[in-house]
């Protein structure tokens, strides 16, 4: 799928087609997509413009707005106002509030705050799409070849350990649950609530990979994913424990995997690359933590 440049789509929302005090401004910050907001009639909407071939990160734009307008009716998400398809442009309510920085996530009050959020998500009705981290590792690594994108000379032994991992987790398979997948800093909003941005990557998966790929993307020391793990559960068993920590390595593989796919497709100024080389040298040294085949074995227990 094109990009289609903002006069056009705005030309598209039926709402808009008769506005005469209607102002647009860029908003920053997003890797994938062009994302504005849309002051009109006094309201304020973000209006968001797929980037060019996103669909091939796996992205599916009905199942996204599908699953963010059933995280707005629970009030975790921004309301979705309009859906133009088949561009599958989105349109939702700008929701006034300030970005919440890792330190102050990680403070034990947010991370209970963020556990009782996440467990909000994974009890919603079940939403369209699959998520297994482990197929989008296989998925992407076809598509950089694809696009003839240079992968990492220890690719090979990254993807053994990684079918380690899936067998062991397989052995004790968990009910796939509503999940959001992309628990990046940026997708956080905090006004008098918590609000999560950017459901594109949403289907149901492993509850567990979106504790990890949060506590990944904030930094979490070994402590604080035991607090995260002890809000969420009430307790942090071994078998936990393990499961976080594997899902925390298949998060790095994910999101490295994703910077080599955006190297061959994609058009926004970026560097892609250094962005896939710092979590594959993360994911290497979790791999080669000397707790790696305890992880294996904890898992597997009932």
């Amino acid at each position: 799928m094109t990009f289609m440049p903002v006069e056009e789509a705005i030309a598209r929302i039926p709402m808009w087609k008769e506005a005469k005090d209607l102002k647009v401004s860029l908003l920053r910050g997003g890797i994938t997509n062009y994302n504005y907001r849309v002051d009109v009639g006094g309201e304020s909407f973000a209006l968001r413009i797929s980037g060019d071939k996103t669909e091939l990160l796996g992205i599916n734009r009905e199942y996204e707005c599908r699953s963010q307008t059933i995280a707005a009716e629970l009030g975790i998400a921004p309301e979705v106002v309009y859906f133009l398809e088949p561009e599958g442009i989105i349109v939702t309510r700008f929701v006034s509030g300030r970005p919440v920085p890792p330190e102050e996530l990680r403070q034990p009050e947010n991370l209970q705050r963020l556990a009782k959020i996440l467990l909000r998500i994974h009890s919603m009705p079940e939403i369209p799409g699959v998520f297994n981290s482990f197929q989008v590792v296989r998925d992407y690594a076809d598509i950089a070849r694809k696009y003839k994108v240079q992968l990492p000379k220890n690719f090979d032994w990254m993807l053994q350990r990684m079918n380690a991992a899936e067998s062991a987790l397989n052995s004790q398979p968990l009910t796939l649950q509503p999940c959001h997948n992309d628990l990046l800093n940026g997708n956080f909003l905090l006004t008098n609530w918590l609000y999560i941005l950017d459901w594109e990557y949403a289907g149901m998966g492993d509850i567990f990979f979106d504790l990890a790929n949060f506590s990944n993307n904030h930094e979490l020391s070994t402590e604080e994913a035991h607090w995260l793990l002890n809000f969420y559960f009430d307790k942090d068993t071994p078998q936990n424990v393990a499961h976080l920590n594997i899902m925390r390595i298949m998060s790095d593989f994910r999101e490295a995997m994703w910077g080599l796919v955006q190297i061959g497709i994609s058009s926004i100024d970026f560097d892609f690359r250094e962005y896939a080389d710092k979590h594959f040298e993360r994911l290497t040294q979790n791999i080669q933590n000397p707790k790696w085949e305890q992880w294996l074995t904890d898992v597997r227990i009932a």
